[in-house]
């Protein structure tokens, strides 16, 4: 199973200005495409190109669904990351590897981005190219332009498709990729592509559907842009020592490797990186596994907002680099979908602000656990259980 994670969890942050203006949501299908029509060519469109665009677009429910799908984020990590990483995927992740080392040489000497970065991304985007999505793009976009739920992400992404079809490099009618708009082998949307895109084998296209080292240099420079700092770690696995301060858990706290090493934090795998800060992450609270997470772990976050997938990411990355396979330990069983649900109601209707009421442990949701344990004189780790649950 290949999940679909890049636009449907994409934070509008991610996203550059505009120059156009929003296009209303909702309402009549063809109405609305009317006005998107309009609109881009009031913003300077050929009006004939734009006819061309617009012309063929249909509202696809088959997107809609998947929208609505998300069930997988619900999984804690040590059963998520199981289920995505496979030995079959670190094999072809290293054959990938050797087969594009010059690419990833260029992608290191370049953009800074280690190959194992690249590599994870490339897997679970699209299984290394292999199944990069059969969804009509344009009508994908339009489609989710016009659903009320996230407008103000895909209504730019939509007229970045058609900038793309005005430069000859899309085709409303035939390009296909993932449900949420997202195009080729490490699937990106039209506006990244137009920011980011690079011709990497020198054939004076950027073709990211068929071409791995346009897709890869692609990818590497929109991690540089996004804030990926060259050469340096993301993630580690360490070990704690038994009176660690839990409190200290997490993203919200950051210190410098050198504190972290004083309060009893030891790798598993190679020296930490002295010089640098980090936060020290428990993804299943104080008895899974831990990780010491440092500066490029944040940019993940602007790659795709899934805490659950960034961890899962990052951690991928540094297997295929060569780091052992984390130490599960015996974390407390969290809880399920609808029990996380029943959860964040009732911290809602304590006044935290939770987001949406999804089963997903989320920002709002983890921050919000820690202060209840805070308050309840619990171990102050982050991760929801049952006893939280009946002591709320």
């Amino acid at each position: 199973m290949r999940p679909t994670f890049l636009a449907a969890t994409l934070a509008a942050l991610t996203l550059p200005a505009t120059a156009f203006a929003q296009t209303a949501c909702g309402g009549d299908f063809s109405s609305f495409i009317a006005d998107a029509k309009a609109e881009a060519v009031a913003n300077g469109a050929d009006p004939a190109t734009a006819d061309q665009f617009f012309a063929g677009l249909r509202q696809d429910p088959a997107v809609l669904r998947a929208d609505q799908a998300q069930g997988v984020f619900q999984r804690p990590f040590i059963e998520f990351s199981r289920h995505l990483i496979s030995e079959n995927r670190i094999n072809r992740g290293r054959a990938m590897a050797e087969k594009y080392d010059a690419v990833f040489d260029r992608v290191e000497a370049e953009y800074g981005v280690s190959r194992g970065v690249l590599l994870a991304f490339w897997a679970f985007e699209t299984d290394y190219g292999a199944i990069q999505g059969d969804f009509n793009t344009a009508n994908a976009l339009a489609t989710l332009a016009h659903d009320c739920r996230r407008p103000e992400l895909f209504r730019p992404q939509l007229f970045a498709a058609l900038e793309l079809f005005e430069r000859g490099e899309f085709d409303p009618a035939t390009t296909t990729g993932a449900w949420a708009g997202e195009i080729g082998m490490v699937q990106m949307l039209p506006r990244d592509i137009i920011e980011n895109g690079v011709d990497g084998d020198g054939d004076g296209e950027v073709s990211l559907k068929t071409s791995a080292p346009d897709a890869l240099l692609s990818g590497a420079k929109m991690l540089q842009s996004l804030g990926w700092r060259a050469g340096e770690p993301w993630l580690a696995e360490v070990t704690l020592p038994q009176d660690f301060d839990w409190s200290q858990s997490g993203l919200e706290t950051t210190k410098p490797v050198s504190e972290w090493q004083a309060m009893g934090v030891s790798p598993r795998n190679g020296p930490l990186a002295e010089g640098l800060t980090a936060s020290v992450l428990l993804p299943q609270g104080r008895g899974g596994p831990a990780f010491i997470a440092y500066p490029n772990f944040r940019v993940y976050f602007e790659w795709n907002q899934s805490f659950t997938y960034v961890m899962t990411a990052a951690y991928f990355a540094t297997r295929l680099e060569g780091a052992q396979v984390f130490d599960a330990g015996n974390p407390q069983p969290g809880l399920s979908g609808d029990a996380m649900k029943t959860l964040q109601r009732k911290l809602q209707s304590m006044g935290y602000d939770v987001g949406d009421v999804d089963g997903i442990l989320g920002s709002g949701t983890r921050a919000a656990v820690r202060a209840e344990q805070k308050r309840l004189g619990m171990p102050v780790d982050g991760w929801p259980t049952p006893d939280l649950l009946n002591q709320l």
